[in-house]
């Protein structure tokens, strides 16, 4: 009896190690990016009421933070490249169905569907930047078609980010992993028999 205490013992800490096993997943730089990107949507809104002076400054500093993780997703470590996350539209379809039926892989990396989130909010913040800078010029200076074309991207970027943390959140709960901690330290729980690294 006592053994196969023992064994169980034995079993149920191998187990607990193996839950609690992680690795580096996303390297500081994407980390770095990725919050001085959510910041910097948070102060373009903010100085759009507030401190307006502010504003294009926040957008040109957006940009920049777009431009070099676009530059990263080239050149950076595995998980941190495009050709890692992003898949095409029969694997990211297929991946959605899952997630519907409620059964879907848990991913190491970026799943299907946040990759493409993160492709949608870099190419928003890109044009939020590009009609900004369109409205300053003495062209379309006052011009209302670029006004709303940018005030209709800026809430296209909410909804993003609103999207984006629903989907962080259900897979949070799903997979029984704080992602928001992960993008913090950068560490995930190590792929088991049936996740995709």
């Amino acid at each position: 009896m006592k053994r196969r205490a023992d064994r169980a013992h034995v079993v149920a800490g191998a187990a607990a190690a193996e839950s609690t096993r992680s690795l580096v997943v996303w390297d500081p730089l994407v980390r770095i990016l990725h919050w001085s990107l959510a910041v910097a949507v948070a102060f373009g809104w903010a100085t759009t009421f507030w401190l307006g002076g502010w504003h294009r400054a926040v957008g040109w500093t957006a940009l920049a933070i777009v431009v070099v993780r676009v530059v990263w997703g080239f050149i950076g470590p595995r998980r941190a490249r495009f050709a890692s996350f992003v898949r095409g539209p029969s694997a990211t379809t297929r991946y959605a169905r899952h997630v519907l039926a409620g059964d879907e892989p848990r991913h190491v990396g970026h799943n299907p569907l946040g990759g493409w989130m993160i492709v949608a909010l870099l190419v928003v913040v890109v044009a939020l930047a590009f009609t900004g800078w369109l409205y300053g010029t003495e062209r379309f200076w006052g011009d209302e078609t670029v006004e709303l074309v940018h005030l209709g991207l800026a809430w296209a970027i909410v909804a993003l980010v609103a999207g984006h943390v629903a989907g962080v959140v259900a897979v949070a709960l799903r997979h029984r992993e704080n992602l928001v901690a992960a993008m913090f330290d950068g560490r995930k729980r190590a792929p088991r028999d049936d996740d995709i690294d």
